[in-house]
C-alpha cells in the first residue's frame, strides 16, 4: 500500500539550485524508501517539500500534485504545523535545544498545547526508548542537552519527532556526521521503527543506501532515473547511469 504519492511534480528555484522536473514516484507505506543519487540530484528538495520546508524558499515554480491519505499536502490552506506533526524531520546535524534532554523530547508536544506530567513523562520514556536511546539517559534527563556526544543528540532529534506520533519521518543524511558505531544505530532504530512509521531516507553515501533500502528511488540531475525494490535496484540495475554510479564511475 502507498503511503505517499507524488505526481508530476515541478520545482524549480529562483536562483537555479536544485531542482525536480516531472516526478512521478509512489512510497510505499511501513518502509525504508531510499532517496539516493550524487548531490544536486533533488532528494533534499523532494524531503523539503514534502515537510513544507520550501515554503520558506525562494521557488520561481511548483506545479504537480503531492497527496497523503488522499489529503493534497501542496494545498495552500493546509495546516502546515499540524502537516509537520504527521510527517517529521531530522537534518544532517543534530539540532539539540538550549534545554533538557527531557525537555528537547517534550518541546513540540508542549507547544502543541500538552502540558500533563503524566502525559509528557510516558512519551518521552516511548520516545527515547524507540530512539534507542533511553538506555543511555534515563537517570540523567534533567542534565543539558549539550552534554549528550554527536551521536546521541542525533538520537534525540529523532525522538523528539518520534514524540509526535508521525505517520512518516524524513531524515536527510542523518549519519554523515556520525562515528560508525552511532551510524549503526540510528540504522537499528530506523529498521525498528518502520513496522510503525513510514520512514523515508537519504543516505549520505551509496553503502548506507544498499544496506537499508526496502524500496529505492535514483535521481540524477533532478529526474528520477529509476525506482523498484532495494535489492533488485542495487543487485540488477536497469538503467545503465544506475549501474555507473552504484559502482562509483560517477559521483
Amino acid at each position: 500500500m502507498d503511503k505517499i504519492l507524488i505526481e508530476n511534480l515541478t520545482i524549480r528555484y529562483s536562483d537555479g539550485s536544485e531542482s525536480l522536473k516531472n516526478l512521478t514516484l509512489a512510497i510505499p507505506e511501513h518502509t525504508i524508501t531510499v532517496l539516493f543519487g550524487p548531490s544536486g540530484g533533488g532528494k533534499s528538495t523532494l524531503l523539503r517539500t514534502l515537510n513544507r520546508l520550501n515554503d520558506l524558499a525562494d521557488v520561481a515554480e511548483l506545479s504537480g500534485k503531492v497527496t497523503m491519505n488522499g489529503v493534497d499536502l501542496l494545498d495552500p490552506n493546509i495546516d502546515v504545523t499540524e502537516l509537520r506533526r504527521k510527517i517529521g524531520m531530522v537534518f544532517s546535524r543534530p539540532v539539540a535545544l538550549p534545554l533538557t534532554i527531557f525537555q528537547n523530547v517534550s518541546y513540540g508536544m508542549e507547544i502543541a498545547g500538552e502540558h500533563r506530567k503524566s502525559v509528557l513523562k510516558d512519551a518521552v520514556e516511548r520516545a527515547l526508548r524507540q530512539a534507542a536511546l533511553w538506555d543511555e539517559v534515563y537517570d540523567r534527563l534533567q542534565d543539558p542537552a549539550s552534554a549528550l556526544s554527536g551521536g546521541q543528540q542525533q538520537r534525540l532529534c529523532i525522538a523528539r519527532t518520534l514524540a509526535l506520533e508521525p505517520e512518516v519521518i524524513l531524515l536527510d543524511e542523518p549519519t554523515s556526521a556520525l562515528d560508525p558505531l552511532s551510524t549503526a544505530k540510528i540504522e537499528g532504530l530506523l529498521q525498528e521503527i518502520k513496522s510503525e512509521i513510514t520512514v523515508i531516507l537519504a543516505p549520505h553515501n551509496t553503502q548506507q543506501a544498499a544496506r537499508m533500502a526496502d524500496f529505492a528511488a535514483f535521481f540524477l540531475q533532478g529526474e528520477l532515473v529509476e525506482s523498484g525494490d532495494g535489492k533488485d535496484m542495487f543487485l540488477r540495475p536497469k538503467n545503465k547511469h544506475t549501474q555507473d554510479y552504484i559502482m562509483g564511475r560517477f559521483g
